[in-house]
């Protein structure tokens, strides 16, 4: 259980946010200078406390994010944002030791003698910044990565979420000092001012072309970054798989937090003769997860107004370019929130919107293929999305896809799923995204993997230097050459 707690003032005009960023980065700065290696144990309870204040606050937590999309469901919130943070806390909790030691590397014979390792050190300080579809998880889970290698944390959350970005600036100001971890708010021009720090590692999520600004801004420091970034992951159904198998979990991956999610399904490729029952199927399972939409706990309302009309301009487009669009049902919403019925697009073309960009919602192109190698080209001749779906029972197809498809990750005969699952890793490829971060790669992006050699007191080097005429160069480097 949790109350709200009493939220503490925040700056609300521009010049004092931006002041405060900088002040906020100063500090951190100095501070990594006092404590350029923080301990095992140090870092251990860090992660101890995201977790205890994950647990404590869960309700308050939920009751933000609910008050942000005018309806999210709590139990949405735990299953999608607070319960995987708690997991992957854990997770690494219990390998952090090991990943810390330094690892031995080898040294060939003509460098002896001498050891070499790898030292594993914090960046320094990093930033953080959060796009609104999941506030929480997109901001603790770098969070954990960054703290488990030994960094500083700035925070950047999303100005479509201000309650939860005030919720969490206290409830972390209250667990950590700022030259720890610091939440930064505001509006464009605060995100703007934050890209522009000159941090020691940069990771964004968000979309492609606020992507290229932050990638843009980043490389005037040469910053390095992490783009986690979205696309249209397709989702591709073989002739051989039974529709009853899958179609919930499709419905349910497309339905999460109304579709606002970078790797939810963007399209379905399905054998032509597929296409009705996948229809008829689709709305039939929906309504059974989702009886109704308006004023239902359960289903998640688009973010805003803004977002809303998006997606009725881009479904307009598309019946404007001959697209056929159908209702799960002709409910009308009158509930006072932004939620909306999801729909089934058929007849699309490249020339619609829908098509071009990603649609974070509840929109689903339906396109149909002939054969399996149609669907595959398809996909090869898009931009590399953040995640492939295949379903099909085919274990050929399974690894010819696996090996020959390009995406930043995949699932088969599931969907979304794979990134809540906490050894893997997680990331895009080219527009969808650089970098990874979850498991071991998250520590490992938070961290200088620095190469040390360590030499003796005896010297065998001195035998190479010059005068190369010299015998022993000479019988060296024909001994090195055979």
């Amino acid at each position: 259980m949790s109350h709200l707690p009493t939220q503490t003032a925040q700056p609300t005009d521009s010049a004092e946010q931006l002041a405060r960023l900088k002040r906020l980065f100063s500090e951190q700065q100095q501070a990594f200078a006092r404590e350029p290696m923080p301990l095992l144990e140090t870092r251990r309870e860090h992660l101890r406390t995201l977790k205890a204040l994950l647990l404590q606050h869960r309700e308050a937590i939920a009751a933000a994010i609910n008050a942000d999309f005018t309806a999210r469901s709590p139990t949405e919130t735990l299953l999608a944002e607070i319960i995987p943070c708690i997991e992957q806390g854990d997770y690494v909790l219990k390998r952090l030791s090991r990943w810390m030691r330094p690892s031995r590397r080898h040294v060939s014979l003509q460098f002896q003698p001498a050891s070499a390792r790898v030292v594993y050190q914090p960046l320094g300080v990093v930033g953080i910044m959060v796009p609104f579809n999941y506030p929480l998880s997109l901001a603790i889970e770098p969070l954990i990565a960054a703290l488990a290698a030994g960094n500083r944390a700035m925070i950047k959350m999303s100005e479509f979420t201000p309650h939860i970005a005030a919720l969490l600036g206290d409830l972390l100001r209250q667990s950590f000092d700022e030259d720890r971890v610091a939440v930064i708010t505001g509006e464009a021009d605060v995100a703007q001012a934050f890209s522009a720090l000159p941090f020691d590692h940069l990771l964004f999520t968000g979309s492609i072309p606020v992507g290229k600004h932050v990638m843009r801004a980043a490389a005037q420091n040469l910053t390095p970054v992490t783009l986690e970034l979205g696309g249209k992951s397709p989702a591709i159904i073989a002739d051989d798989i039974p529709l009853r198998d899958i179609i919930d979990r499709i419905v349910f991956a497309k339905s999460l937090n109304a579709s606002q999610t970078c790797v939810a399904p963007d399209y379905v490729l399905l054998p032509r003769a597929k296409v009705e029952p996948f229809l008829a199927a689709y709305k039939e399972t929906f309504r059974r997860l989702y009886p109704t939409v308006g004023g239902n706990p359960d289903y998640t309302s688009i973010i805003n107004e803004r977002n809303y009309q998006r997606l009725q301009d881009w479904l307009r487009d598309a019946e404007e370019k001959g697209a056929h669009i159908e209702k799960v049902s002709d409910e009308a919403i009158a509930d006072g929130t932004w939620r909306m019925v999801p729909h089934l697009v058929t007849n699309v073309s490249d020339a619609m919107t829908i098509m071009q960009e990603e649609l974070f919602g509840p929109i689903l192109p339906v396109v149909p293929y002939d054969a399996i190698e149609e669907a595959l080209d398809f996909v090869a001749k898009r931009p590399r999305p953040l995640a492939l779906y295949l379903f099909t029972y085919d274990r050929a197809l399974q690894e010819r896809v696996m090996t020959q498809t390009h995406a930043g990750s995949m699932a088969i005969n599931e969907a979304v799923l794979q990134v809540g699952i906490d050894d893997l890793p997680f990331g895009g490829i080219g527009p969808s995204g650089m970098g990874q971060y979850h498991a071991h790669e998250g520590f490992l992006t938070m961290s200088k993997a620095k190469s040390v050699l360590i030499k003796s007191r005896w010297n065998g080097m001195r035998f190479m230097y010059p005068p190369y005429g010299r015998a022993a160069p000479q019988w060296l480097l024909k001994w090195l050459l055979r």
